[in-house]
């Protein structure tokens, strides 16, 4: 089980920056892959931003590289049970508006190529409540 608290969000001007926040704590050793998907009205949810907490390959959707940027609080251990991501979101623009969730793939995460986590939907198990991002 993994329980996900997210922080950041709010409104920007276009070209601001904002910062995401996601606590996760597991109950057990082993890596996972945790990171942001958004959803914006009327669309689909997406993958943004995910990264593997062994190793720290990370995967970005097109729309962002260049802007986004995922990290973790410190260097992960199998043995680690808590860790922290973060989501620097830099010149963001109005098509970045949308309800934000940090969600995680475990005990299972489902690589590409050099450990990058796929960002697929289906994937990810456990997720927080969201948290809006506004760019105008």
């Amino acid at each position: 089980q993994v329980q996900l608290v997210e922080s950041g969000g709010g409104w920007v001007q276009a070209g601001g920056s904002l910062r995401l926040s996601c606590a996760a704590s597991k109950y057990s050793r082993g890596c996972m892959c945790v990171g942001w998907f958004r959803q914006a009205p009327g669309k689909e949810r997406e993958g943004v931003a995910i990264i593997n907490t062994c190793g720290g390959s990370a995967y970005y959707v097109d729309a962002v590289k260049g802007r986004f940027v995922i990290s973790l609080d410190e260097p992960i251990s199998l043995d680690e049970p808590n860790v922290t991501n973060y989501l620097q979101m830099n010149n963001l623009k109005t098509e970045d508006s949308a309800m934000y969730y940090c969600a995680a793939a475990y005990p299972k995460c489902t690589m590409l190529g050099g450990g990058v986590p796929r960002g697929n939907l289906d994937d990810y198990n456990h997720w927080g409540q969201g948290t809006q991002v506004t760019v105008s």
